[in-house]
C-alpha cells in the first residue's frame, strides 16, 4: 500500500494506516510521518535489547519516549530515558541508543531527512 499524503498549500496529512514499516537494522522498526523541507517526522519501534549503531548526522533531532526505557549515549554522557522523557542532539553529535526493553519513540529531523525516504 502506497503512503496516503494530502496535501494543501500549507498543510500535509498523513494517515496512520498508510504507513509502511521499515526496518532499517535487527530490532529496529521506523514508521515515516509526515515531512517537508525543514522537518521529518518519524516513530521508531525498538525491540527489548536492541542495540543502535553509535552514528551521527547532520540533523538537529528531538527525541520522544513514547513508551519503554532507553540508555542513551551521547559523546561522553549517558543518560537513562522512559516514558514521557526527551531530549535533544544537535547534528554531527555522535550517540547511540539501546532499548533495555521494548520501546517506541518519536524523533523530529530538521532539515528533513531524506536519506530515511
Amino acid at each position: 500500500m502506497e503512503q496516503t499524503k494530502r496535501t494543501f498549500a500549507d498543510l500535509e496529512v498523513v494517515e496512520s494506516a498508510s504507513i509502511k514499516p521499515i526496518t532499517p537494522e535487527p530490532g529496529l522498526t521506523r514508521l515515516v510521518g509526515t515531512h517537508n523541507d525543514k522537518l521529518f517526522l518519524a516513530e521508531h519501534r525498538m525491540a527489548k535489547g536492541y542495540v543502535g549503531s553509535r552514528h551521527s548526522h547532520p540533523h538537529e533531532q528531538v527525541v520522544y519516549v513514547i513508551s519503554g526505557h532507553l540508555k542513551v549515549s551521547c559523546e561522553d554522557r549517558s543518560f537513562d530515558l522512559r516514558s514521557g522523557d526527551s531530549f535533544v542532539v544537535r547534528g554531527g553529535i555522535e550517540h547511540q541508543a539501546t532499548a533495555p526493553e521494548e520501546s517506541v519513540v518519536i524523533d523530529v529531523f530538521t532539515p528533513c531527512r531524506s536519506d530515511y525516504l
